[in-house]
């Protein structure tokens, strides 16, 4: 915890102001215990505090929230609109040899199909009653981060979940729904066990599902996609990346990055693992996900029209509130033939 005495001369005007007409600042003023010469400056104090977990707040990553930290992330929409529109596009057409005063060029286009995304909100709050602030003050220590940093989590858990499966109630999609035309692969069995599971088969099984994915991209988009990310449970991405190949120094996933033609990351999600009920649907089945994609904002995106904001606090009774809001229009897929998924690794 940090001394009072660092506190920044900065803070939040609108803020201080809540704070003056809530009362809340007189009475803390009024203590004997208190040591603020008026209510002015006990406002002042406090706005201080709000305005270091504030920024405090913004500060804070939590990378395990996976789909935040590797699918890019798009703001193109006005934090105000209400749906958004986009195209899922496939390229179309073809070219032939001409001569030179050719008039009948064959035309090259794009298909696209159009997708109207809801856009919604997802908030919560965090707040502190007159008691903690006076035990704040007393203590000589600052109001609690924690409060506000568990605010920024559950929103940011929230979207991740969205960003993952998707919402049917609100008709947000994500990258696992099953109404996104990303296509689907199943791996083949092993030799030995029948079984699809990564850890149920050598290196050399667990290479040729690899490639056999790029393999279903490439022939289904004409070799015009190339995903470069392999999203995996935890359990198997510590399986590959531990287990090394007989009579080498070489693990599994070091093997697969060197030989599978343009894949450049893998990366592990808990999201994808078979207990994962919140963001995988094939959970349901007690299945394992991998996620193949392009990490390239032009092929796939998750929209958020409106970042992580806190709005200046309220005051309700014997305490002051910060309402904390986001806005997001879930997965953009603006080409599915640029991602695949694989179920039962």
């Amino acid at each position: 915890m940090y001394k009072t005495k660092a506190r920044s001369d900065r803070y939040d005007r609108r803020d201080y102001l809540a704070l003056m007409n809530s009362g809340i600042p007189k009475t803390l003023a009024d203590g004997e215990m208190m040591n603020f010469d008026s209510a002015e400056d006990a406002g002042i104090f406090f706005a201080r505090e709000l305005d270091y977990i504030k920024a405090k707040t913004y500060d804070r990553q939590y990378p395990e929230l996976t789909a935040l930290r590797y699918i890019p992330r798009t703001n193109e929409v006005n934090e105000g609109a209400e749906t958004y529109t986009y195209y899922s596009y496939d390229k179309t057409g073809m070219a032939k040899i001409i001569s030179d005063y050719s008039t009948d060029l064959p035309r090259a286009d794009v298909k696209g199909k159009p997708t109207t995304a809801q856009i919604k909100s997802v908030g919560d709050s965090y707040g502190y009653s007159m008691q903690e602030m006076r035990a704040s003050r007393f203590a000589g220590k600052s109001l609690d981060v924690r409060k506000a940093e568990s605010a920024r989590y559950q929103i940011d858990r929230t979207l991740n979940t969205i960003a993952w499966a998707g919402d049917k109630e609100s008709g947000l999609i994500g990258v696992l729904s099953d109404d996104n035309d990303i296509p689907l692969f199943t791996p083949a069995n092993n030799a030995a066990a029948s079984s699809t599971k990564w850890e149920d088969k050598t290196y050399k099984e667990i290479l040729k599902d690899v490639t056999d994915m790029q393999k279903y991209v490439s022939k289904i988009t004409k070799d015009v996609e190339k995903p470069d990310t392999l999203c995996l449970p935890p359990d198997v991405f510590l399986d590959i990346s531990t287990r090394q190949i007989d009579n080498t120094n070489l693990t599994i996933m070091k093997f697969i990055l060197d030989n599978a033609p343009y894949l450049k990351n893998i990366v592990s999600a808990p999201e994808l693992q078979a207990d994962s009920t919140e963001t995988n649907p094939y959970a349901a089945q007690s299945k394992n996900v991998a996620f193949l994609f392009t990490a390239d904002a032009e092929k796939l995106s998750i929209e958020h029209p409106l970042e992580f904001i806190q709005h200046p606090l309220q005051y309700k009774g014997l305490e002051v509130i910060v309402p904390c809001e986001a806005r997001t229009a879930g997965a953009c897929i603006y080409y599915p033939l640029s991602a695949l998924i694989a179920v039962g690794i």
